[in-house]
């Protein structure tokens, strides 16, 4: 009896005691009266847990200079072979070491950490938004103790459970993977679905934009144009952070993308937007030919 998964565009038909393409959302194998649903199997399984400056998220225009306690799980429903975090992004249950941490559990550690200066949690490493029900039921908790929750995703969510879990956002960073449909895996609605999500997180929440720029994926300068055209239809106030494109996983023998692109780039960016940065270009590479 397979299961249709509604969370993200990829829309899996899942067998009993089988998971989607992201490996955290399954079937349980226990049926309940013959009923059987697809649920979160990271529900609160941290693999990483660390204090860390807010920037990193990365945020620029929200709280600058705060700390927040950043959390990740495991699992994602994108597969990009460039992934930094490929370890648990890519990874299900019985590859990860987790750390159960109920949300009530979470928001005491996040409490502890005031006095460093912490701010509240932020959702991200792996895709959080999979796991959307921990998100939503530990930021509600957040709220009450008056600390902010926020969120770093591929935006890669159906809109009907975006909008669900919106309201209990204080800040979202989105990546913007590219602006060609043919980056997601449901060609049909998948950038539709990402375009959609940022409009809805600019009317509800502060929102920043990351782009990672990786040679021939979405190197171009009409991507650039089309992307950033589209950001500032949204609101040319949104921060856009382009991201240097570092060899990783099962993309090392590649180059990364050269400091020239990155600049030019940033001078596109900023015909159009008021707030423009760029992010890993004091890295240094190697073994790995800049070409």
């Amino acid at each position: 009896m397979k299961q249709i998964c509604d969370v993200c565009p990829c829309g899996c038909s899942i067998d009993i005691g089988g998971t989607g393409y992201c490996r955290t959302r399954g079937v349980p194998k226990t049926i309940y009266k013959g009923v059987a649903g697809v649920e979160s199997q990271n529900y609160g399984k941290l693999t990483y847990i660390s204090l860390e400056p807010i920037e990193k998220a990365p945020l620029y225009h929200f709280h600058p200079g705060a700390k927040i306690l950043s959390i990740g799980s495991f699992g994602c429903n994108l597969r990009c072979p460039w992934c930094s975090n490929f370890e648990i992004s890519m990874a299900k249950a019985s590859q990860v070491e987790t750390r159960y941490t109920g949300p009530a559990d979470l928001l005491d550690m996040a409490s502890g950490n005031i006095a460093e200066g912490n701010i509240g949690v932020a959702f991200t490493y792996n895709e959080p938004l999979i796991g959307y029900e921990y998100v939503r039921d530990t930021s509600a908790l957040l709220h009450e103790r008056g600390l902010f929750s926020i969120v770093a995703t591929n935006g890669y969510i159906r809109t009907e459970r975006f909008t669900d879990i919106v309201p209990y956002i204080d800040a979202m960073v989105i990546d913007m993977k590219s602006i060609n449909k043919e980056y997601y895996p449901d060609t049909k609605s998948g950038l539709d679905t990402v375009l959609q999500n940022i409009r809805l997180t600019a009317e509800h929440c502060h929102l920043e934009l990351s782009c990672l720029l990786i040679n021939g994926i979405n190197d171009s300068e009409e991507e650039m144009e089309c992307m950033t055209e589209f950001i500032a239809s949204v609101s040319t106030e949104i921060p856009f952070h382009i991201a240097r494109f570092i060899p990783c996983y099962r993309t090392e023998d590649w180059a990364p993308t050269r400091i020239e692109t990155m600049q030019r780039f940033e001078d596109i960016a900023k015909r159009k937007l008021k707030h423009v940065y760029l992010g890993g270009v004091g890295i240094k590479i190697r073994n790995v030919k800049v070409i």
